[in-house]
């Protein structure tokens, strides 16, 4: 980072961080995968270790969670038009902390049924943020850097799924420890999702 803020052509140049939505916008996707990566190795881990499921099991249990994002994706374009994209990143994580935050019922033995549709939320949510994330963060910088931002959003988003699955498994226990951890896991997962969609919606000062 010194480096690169006295390079004539830094590899990143820390200049971009002084434009608001960038600066929000790449913390912003860090906590996303954090918060969805991580609790997809929580719930594979509650499929398995807690209700016995065998892996095949458990994949197929995510299939409505990840069948969400592309349709969602696909409608993110017209509601970011329609509503502004600060406000689709907004509601998509909400969408998807309401999700986890309503799966805080699940215990031993819980019923796919009961989990199921709360996934289809986190996975719909998922899917309405991230289109219009990606293109706030290119849009706030000049198009001849669009690679570094790019570059920089996944970068973050890489480093936030490693987050979320080494410390949300930090939480967790064996038997009922693994439930409250799993519970832990799921508030701050709403928390952290909310947290990036405050950041983006706070209002701007400056550029």
């Amino acid at each position: 980072m010194r480096r690169d803020a006295r390079a004539l052509l830094p590899m990143l140049p820390l200049s971009l961080f002084g434009e608001r939505m960038f600066a929000v916008s790449a913390p912003a996707g860090l906590l996303v995968n954090m918060a969805f990566y991580g609790l997809i190795f929580v719930l594979s881990l509650y499929f398995q270790d807690v209700n016995g499921w065998s892996p095949f099991a458990t994949g197929l249990a995510f299939v409505p969670m990840m069948g969400m994002v592309l349709p969602a994706n696909l409608v993110a374009a017209r509601i970011s038009e329609r509503i502004g994209a600060p406000q689709a990143i907004a509601l998509g994580a909400a969408l998807a902390a309401a999700g986890c935050l309503a799966l805080l019922s699940i215990a031993p033995g819980t019923s796919y049924w009961t989990i199921g549709a709360q996934l289809v939320a986190i996975g719909g949510g998922l899917g309405l943020l991230v289109p219009p994330l990606t293109a706030t963060l290119l849009g706030s910088a000049e198009k001849s850097r669009s690679g570094i931002t790019a570059g920089v959003l996944n970068a973050t988003r890489q480093t936030g799924s490693v987050l979320g699955v080494a410390s949300f498994g930090s939480l967790l226990g064996r038997g009922d420890a693994f439930i409250a951890g799993a519970h832990a896991v799921l508030v701050i997962s709403a928390a952290v999702l909310l947290v990036g969609a405050a950041a983006v919606l706070a209002p701007r000062s400056g550029r």
